[in-house]
């Protein structure tokens, strides 16, 4: 029978659990897995920081034993033990159990549904309220919020001041075909599939800002890349070009990585990330025009490695980027595509006005775009007829035309979206797992 524990003891977490080498701690969580020997039980606690194995001895621990013995998958428990090092334990630590408190008891005719062995990916996007709890999924939503501190620190030490866009919106910001319309009393609204005009709005007052929030896109699209809604950051600086964010976002990379491997590096390597090819990842990028893109491509092709021929003037499809980017270590910065593909908003290129001042940063592995940016038009008439020539309601951006009418400057600015980030860092296959509960093409449960 499970008592409470009667004395206070340091409260541990497992993640720093080597703070308390030698000393009696306790701990809160759930049982992850109970191997039995005879009169030895080992029991792998789980905290959400990370798992530790404890060991209870029958006749040094009865209370823990009795309490132990038989305990379900994922019941909630309290543990008190002495932390000793072990090279051979997961972590390098265990937990010589003393006292155990069981909180809830998973009921043996209802066990819990994940087990060790082997689940389907739908089983698993089925059951992702509990998913998340196995250790690789936790760690890789540690390093989530890892890479999105670090994206704020990187912004926020360097100036930038955080504004807030809104989410519901009149217009779109690309293009009417990727929205998710919503009634907004008697008009109709749309769920923002981007931040950055509110952010340029923003950058006109404040210089140098970024937005960061859930944006959503339409796009009835399955690829292992794509979500319906996804977290973007979005910083904008007024008086800067192209170049001058083409820098900008390979510092941010560069931040990123680091501070991922600093931080969290324990959890990149229990995921299984080859932490080697992150340690290359250094500025400067390479630089490659949209005309030598096309070329590399099309050699591709004429070569075999790709099936389809690639037709200058077109956008790079996930094929192209993929292709593109196993060619380097690290990002490759693809700039100056056809303005005929990219967004109305752009600024074109002075020397050739066919191309428009853009870059998209493709990260290495074949992980394709994790960036894409550009130097913003500046020009009220120019903006104007692009806002007509690609069918958008004028009404909708008088206030966008207004930022060029009232004080205009040159700026420029770039969106990240967080789960192709954090999918390139940890070396996931798709980017359903970067995100607690994922939204997809098939999929808006649980």
């Amino acid at each position: 029978m499970a008592t409470d524990l009667k004395t206070e003891t340091p409260l541990a977490r497992i993640g720093e659990i080597g703070k308390y080498e030698g000393q009696t701690v306790e701990i809160r969580g759930w049982l992850y897995n109970l191997r039995e020997s005879g009169k030895l039980l080992f029991p792998q606690i789980r905290d959400g920081s990370g798992v530790i194995q404890g060991v209870a001895l029958q006749k040094q621990a009865p209370q823990a034993f009795e309490a132990l013995k038989g305990l379900t998958q994922e019941s909630s428990l309290i543990v008190r033990g002495k932390v000793r090092a072990d090279k051979r334990a997961p972590g390098g630590y265990e937990l010589d159990v003393s006292e155990v408190r069981v909180v809830q008891k998973v009921p043996e005719s209802d066990p819990y549904p994940i087990t060790l062995k082997e689940h389907g990916v739908d089983f698993l996007m089925e059951h992702r309220h509990l998913w998340l709890r196995t250790p690789r999924q936790a760690a890789i939503l540690r390093l989530r919020a890892e890479i999105i501190k670090a994206v704020r620190d990187f912004l926020d030490e360097r100036g930038f001041v955080l504004t807030d866009p809104p989410i519901l919106t009149p217009a779109a910001c690309e293009g009417t075909s990727t929205l998710f319309p919503v009634d907004y009393f008697d008009e109709q609204a749309f769920l923002t599939q981007s931040g950055q005009l509110y952010a340029e709005a923003t950058a006109m007052a404040l210089g140098k800002v970024y937005s960061f929030g859930p944006t959503f896109r339409a796009e009835k699209s399955k690829t292992r890349r794509h979500l319906t809604e996804f977290w973007m950051v979005e910083p904008e600086v007024a008086y800067a070009t192209l170049d001058d964010i083409m820098v900008l976002a390979e510092d941010l990379i560069c931040f990123m990585v680091r501070r991922a491997l600093e931080k969290r590096r324990r959890d990149l390597e229990l995921i299984g990330r080859d932490v080697s090819k992150l340690e290359k990842i250094e500025a400067p990028f390479p630089r490659i025009s949209y005309d030598e893109a096309a070329a590399m491509l099309q050699k591709g092709f004429e070569e075999g490695k790709l099936e389809t021929k690639f037709e200058w003037g077109g956008d790079l499809g996930s094929p192209d980027e993929t292709y593109l980017s196993s060619k380097f270590e690290r990002p490759v910065m693809v700039h100056r595509y056809p303005a005929a593909v990219k967004a109305f908003y752009m600024e074109p290129d002075g020397q050739r006005p066919e191309l428009a001042l853009c870059v998209d940063v493709l990260a290495p592995e074949g992980y394709g775009e994790i960036i894409g940016g550009s130097q913003r038009m500046a020009s009220y008439d120019l903006l104007l007829q692009r806002i007509h020539e690609h069918g958008l309601p004028e009404e909708a951006f008088k206030w966008y035309l207004d930022l060029r009418k009232y004080g205009g400057v040159p700026h420029s600015g770039f969106g990240m979206g967080i789960e192709r980030a954090v999918a390139w860092i940890c070396g996931l296959e798709h980017v359903r797992e970067t995100i607690p509960f994922p939204r997809m093409l098939y999929r808006l449960y649980p």
